[in-house]
């Protein structure tokens, strides 16, 4: 995919072992001084995971202006009667050159600045199904040259704790994953690695 303005992204994905459908979806997108990423994992795997996965992601899609909070109850009520989803939101004000960050369930991210400074976020436990519930949000300052990395529950910590992988250009670090560990997964897998550049004059 096409490089945004001021975030450059890069993206490893891969359906389990056996499966046509990956049950991960993403979506990411740059417009008017804000940039969101979302990282949605339909439970189980197959069809029917990839069905509510890409639900989630369509609706962020359609309202992605939105406050992470209101979009997670937006989602929330989306997935009524529907298999649940574990499911990261990250929006960065470019403006104001901050973050904010919402993860239910086992997506991770993980910054790191110019300074090779890492720090991984603890998701909320649990999943979205439908059934209201609070939401944590957590928020940071953006830095130049700072690198944010989602994933879902495919990537292993021992996998995302290998150095090889904290480089400073997201294809690196998509590219390394994918050499690295591809052959080894069995599940459906998905990360994605953006790197924030600051304007200048």
């Amino acid at each position: 995919m096409q490089n945004s303005q001021l975030v450059d992204v890069s993206v490893f994905q891969k359906a389990k072992s056996g499966n046509y459908y990956c049950g991960d979806s993403y979506f990411y997108h740059e417009e008017d001084g804000t940039f969101i990423c979302a990282l949605a994992d339909g439970l189980g795997s197959g069809e029917y995971a990839k069905e509510s996965s890409q639900i989630v992601v369509d609706t962020i899609k359609a309202d992605s202006n939105m406050p992470i909070k209101s979009l997670l109850h937006k989602c929330n009520q989306k997935l009524i009667g529907k298999r649940g989803v574990v499911l990261g939101i990250l929006q960065i004000n470019l403006e104001d050159e901050k973050y904010f960050y919402s993860s239910i369930g086992n997506i991770g991210l993980i910054t790191i600045t110019s300074e090779s400074l890492k720090k991984r976020n603890i998701p909320q436990p649990g999943y979205l199904s439908g059934y209201d519930r609070p939401f944590k949000v957590l928020a940071g300052t953006v830095e130049q040259d700072m690198i944010f990395i989602m994933f879902s529950d495919g990537v292993t910590s021992k996998e995302i704790a290998n150095p090889n992988l904290f480089h400073k250009e997201v294809r690196h670090i998509t590219d390394t994953f994918s050499y690295l560990f591809q052959q080894k997964l069995d599940d459906d897998t998905t990360l994605i690695a953006m790197k924030y550049r600051k304007e200048t004059s």
